[in-house]
């Protein structure tokens, strides 16, 4: 019953995640399918939406903040197999102990949804990567745990977590004027006041043309993580090495789409199509078969824990 409703979620979620999942192993996909529930309930829950649809009113700043507790409490239930009443949380508590999933690992995926309740916009590009961090890169490392990963195998979960946050660049990309209406803004304070920008004034339909400048700097940020998620990649049995390969090109192609429809990016939001997705999955396919990933064109100084929070952010 878990795995239905977790499939149903991500059926209406997330058409992407969804085909790339349906290349997994039985259990592998199956555990993906539960801990997405718990993932897109978390985000309807905090953002007081339904299945990724329009946010929902947000109220004050309280209510938001108390909506990220309920997330807190009824997570640590489902960790404490005590009953939930959301089929979400309980697919949570299964998976987590089924994959030896940690509550902290948890807290650092709700620790985004509790920076949104506090209306909380980055200021460098350093604390917009790490607020990647938590709504992606951190889901990032449970499903590398889900797909087998040992919790020491640091190699590995930190290449899982930069494709979360090559998955999630490319979702600020595409959003940014969905974000602005809600009153959300994910690109750094820093790059807007470079352009002479007030926070907003970048989503202006006059501004987008100078928008679309900055694209070139946020897509090379994603294909860095995205190179370096791949020699992480092909660690994976073949077909869990296929379903990673096939999402990154999918997320991927979504950034580059951004960059090439330039000042248009917004116009529209930014969709691959069920072909694109098909000659995504059979060009990963073969990819996953060679198994030789190029590396980042920059070398890999970074690890998971440098996009985590310093005392006092």
């Amino acid at each position: 019953m878990l795995v239905e409703k977790s499939l149903d979620s991500i059926e209406q979620g997330s058409h992407s995640f969804a085909a790339a999942s349906k290349l997994f192993d039985k259990a592998t996909r199956e555990r993906s399918w539960l801990l997405y529930a718990w993932c897109r309930r978390c985000d309807d829950i905090a953002d007081n939406q339904d299945k990724g649809g329009p946010l929902g009113d947000q109220g004050d700043m309280k209510e938001a903040e108390d909506r990220v507790q309920a997330l807190r409490i009824l997570t640590r239930r489902a960790f404490e197999e005590q009953p939930t009443a959301d089929a979400a949380f309980d697919a949570f508590g299964l998976v987590a102990d089924e994959c030896g999933l940690t509550l902290e690992e948890a807290n650092d995926v709700i620790a985004g949804f509790a920076l949104d309740a506090a209306r909380w916009s980055p200021r460098t590009e350093t604390d917009m990567m790490r607020y990647c961090y938590h709504v992606a890169g951190a889901v990032g490392i449970m499903m590398a745990r889900i797909m087998g990963v040992h919790p020491d195998d640091g190699e590995t979960l930190d290449r899982a977590c930069d494709l979360g946050l090559a998955f999630q660049i490319a979702n600020i990309a595409r959003d940014i004027v969905e974000d602005n209406d809600a009153g959300r803004c994910y690109l750094p304070q820093t790059w807007l006041d470079e352009m002479g920008w007030e926070k907003g004034e970048h989503a202006l339909p006059e501004n987008r043309f100078r928008l679309a400048s900055l694209m070139p700097r946020m897509i090379a940020l994603m294909e860095k993580h995205e190179a370096a998620a791949k020699l992480g990649a092909r660690r994976l049995r073949f077909r869990q090495r296929w379903a990673v390969l096939a999402a990154a090109r999918i997320y991927g192609g979504i950034g580059r789409k951004v960059l090439n429809r330039g000042q248009l990016a917004w116009d529209t939001r930014t969709r691959i199509s069920t072909p694109e997705k098909a000659a995504h999955i059979v060009a990963a396919f073969f990819e996953a078969l060679w198994n030789r990933p190029a590396p980042p064109a920059e070398p890999i100084l970074w690890s998971r824990h440098d996009f985590r929070p310093v005392a006092g952010w």
